[in-house]
């Protein structure tokens, strides 16, 4: 990968700033089978808010007309035909179109919230469900970058943060818009002058939103990420119990927790802070529009029109301006609320499309071939490959017939995991070229070419399940005889048929109530299963007993007795009988040949050997010296990475 799309974290925090609209982009990408409802819920949430300002307006023109005759019963959009002529008959038609009013606002709200739920739920399914697909098909480069916890925390916290938003929010912002909205209709047709006054807390709002909204996104924004790391750090601790309570390291990783929780709790506070200004400051706008509108509007009853304002004001108008004026206060002081919500769905939404606009490298060329019934023939020519600027293989050339067994060796670093890597296709070659079959493995498909594979590494995965439904991950159809057979020779089978249940025991999450030799080899048999016709063993035995090494090596040389099998070790012992062994340091093929030859060879693999035999004072100073420079420049690269 060249070094201007090389994935890290700086570069996955600014993809996820430049991307524009992000609430926009996601609804129109998700949610189309529900997308109806969607609109029902709109239409709901715009009629039962003006269904609420029917009363006030009623009960003011009743006032006027019906108690005190001082004027005709008119309604605003309702022609006069349609309304009762006698007083008694007008008030009886006030009250039930308020009760109906009433009732039809009841109904809608109910609409309007089964229905956003609905789509919202929706939503969050689908992009939850689609940034799970996406993730699990991004380079390898990503994974290497970004830590479990903060993966774990796009698919949950922000995709829930975001149901939330649209279940409620959305909706309480369109009814807000509707309700000044028709409000300011309304108060315009009864009376323009007084309107003006009573409807200056409208801009008055949006001036005081627009600064807290510049304010707030970047603080949500720091939020959110702040909770993927708090996140990230809890799954390293709990993932790493033993080890914590093993290293008695409880305080110190009590204290990581704590600067992390710390660091979420002081943004957090920022935000909250600058919400505890924000709303008070609406409440008292809003509550001085009702105050400012009761004064102006009492004097012009009481004492003729204040100032330059003309003509009459009637009791009921100054009652309905009030009323609406009243319910104007508590949806604009929610409207803090609503921002903080949509500044948080905001954050949310950025790190969830950010994750899935990433782009990805390793995929099928639009030709891909299937790689079908393949014999085994691997070759390297001229590799040469490296992790951004970093070269980590340079000039491999290796030629592997159908069958063959061979050994990868030399010390930690080398590059030996890379070179099977490359196979697998988890990285593009920089120069070079792999093939299989005579195919270059970047023409076939990527099912096809890693179906064609096995692997065993150190530190396999088991799923929380039964040993039979981890053995068979993968071939979900295989029958209960030939998952015996795969671990019969995984010698599996005897430990197997002594746990409780059987193969139908539950091994626990990642398989902890199993022994670490007892995992690799269900690990083994789920290879075995799969009937690959190459076999990758990586460092399969480097962390288990002797016994259980002579056991899982007996099934290592089944195995590798008819198909084509990589075996990387640190304990040359594996690779002793293989028919290759190629002997890797920084990064290059320095040795090859069996094992006799590069004994004879007295080379790196000879010195190397001397140190598993336990002939340390027979090593030349020179090899020592490279073991020491090796050794700081791990522990070097270790801390940086930390």
């Amino acid at each position: 990968m060249s070094s201007d799309t090389e994935i890290d974290l700086e570069y996955i925090r600014r993809h996820r700033e430049e991307i524009d609209h992000p609430l926009f982009q996601l609804f129109m990408r998700f949610g189309h089978g529900t997308r109806r409802w969607f609109i029902v819920g709109i239409l709901a949430s715009i009629c039962s808010r003006f269904l609420s300002l029917v009363p006030p307006v009623i009960l003011g023109v009743a006032i006027d007309s019906i108690f005190r005759d001082d004027t005709a019963f008119e309604l605003p959009f309702v022609p006069a035909s349609w309304l009762p002529d006698t007083t008694m008959e007008q008030f009886w038609f006030a009250i039930a179109a308020m009760g109906i009013a009433m009732v039809g606002q009841a109904v809608l709200i109910f609409v309007r919230a089964s229905s956003l739920n609905l789509f919202s739920h929706r939503v969050k399914h689908e992009a939850r469900t689609a940034t799970y697909k996406q993730m699990q098909r991004l380079d390898m480069d990503f994974f290497n970058e970004v830590q479990t916890g903060e993966l774990i925390s796009i698919l949950s916290n922000d995709t829930n943060r975001l149901e939330q938003f649209l279940d409620s929010m959305m909706g309480e912002a369109i009814q807000l818009a509707v309700l000044m909205g028709g409000t300011a209709v309304i108060l315009l047709w009864m009376n323009k002058q007084l309107a003006a006054v009573t409807l200056l807390v409208i801009p008055l709002s949006a001036v005081f939103t627009y600064w807290y909204m510049r304010l707030a996104e970047e603080r949500y924004t720091d939020i959110r990420e702040s909770v993927g790391e708090l996140n990230s750090r809890l799954e390293n601790n709990l993932n790493g119990i033993q080890v914590i309570k093993a290293s008695v390291t409880e305080d110190y990783e009590d204290q990581r927790v704590e600067d992390h929780s710390y660091k979420y709790f002081r943004l957090d506070w920022l935000a909250l802070r600058l919400s505890f200004i924000y709303r008070p400051g609406l409440r008292v706008l809003t509550s001085l529009s009702f105050i400012t509108t009761f004064i102006v509007g009492g004097v012009w009853i009481l004492d003729g029109p204040p100032g330059p304002l003309t003509g009459d004001l009637t009791v009921g108008s100054l009652v309905t301006f009030l009323l609406l004026t009243q319910r104007l206060v508590n949806p604009l002081a929610q409207m803090g609320n609503i921002v903080e919500r949509y500044e948080d769905a905001k954050a949310s939404t950025k790190r969830i499309l950010g994750l899935m606009s990433l782009p990805v490298h390793i995929l099928d060329a639009p030709d891909a071939v299937e790689l079908e019934d393949a014999e085994g023939d691997v070759k390297y020519d001229d590799v040469t490959f490296g992790y951004g600027k970093e070269i980590v293989l340079e000039d491999i050339d290796i030629d592997v017939e159908p069958g063959e067994t061979v050994g990868l060796v030399g010390p930690t670093g080398a590059g030996k995991t890379t070179v099977v890597k490359l196979l697998l296709r988890l990285y593009d070659v920089d120069e070079g070229t792999i093939h299989i079959d005579d195919l270059d493995i970047r023409d076939v498909t990527l099912s096809s070419l890693r179906g064609a594979m096995g692997y065993v590494g150190q530190d396999n995965f088991l799923f929380d399940g039964t040993v039979e439904e981890n053995i068979k991950y993968g071939q979900f159809d295989a029958d209960r005889e030939a998952v015996i057979e795969a671990c019969k020779r995984a010698e599996a089978h005897e430990f197997i048929a002594n746990l409780p249940e059987g193969y139908d025991t539950d091994i626990g999450e990642r398989g902890v109530k199993l022994s670490g030799g007892q995992r690799q080899r269900i690990a083994i048999a789920r290879t075995i299963l799969q009937r690959p016709a190459i076999m990758i063993f990586d460092e399969a035995t480097s962390a288990v007993d002797t016994e259980t090494e002579m056991l899982i090596q007996r099934s290592i040389n089944e195995l590798a007795a008819d198909r084509t099998t990589f075996i990387i070790a640190h304990r040359l012992s594996t690779v002793r009988e293989a028919d290759t062994i190629l002997v890797v340091e920084d990064g290059r093929i320095v040795e090859r040949g069996t094992h006799q030859e590069l004994l004879e060879n007295n080379g790196l693999y000879a010195n190397l050997w001397r140190v598993q035999a336990g002939e340390i004072e027979s090593l030349p100073e020179e090899f020592v010296e490279q073991a020491s420079e090796r050794v700081a420049q791990q522990a070097l690269d270790a801390s940086d990475e930390d």
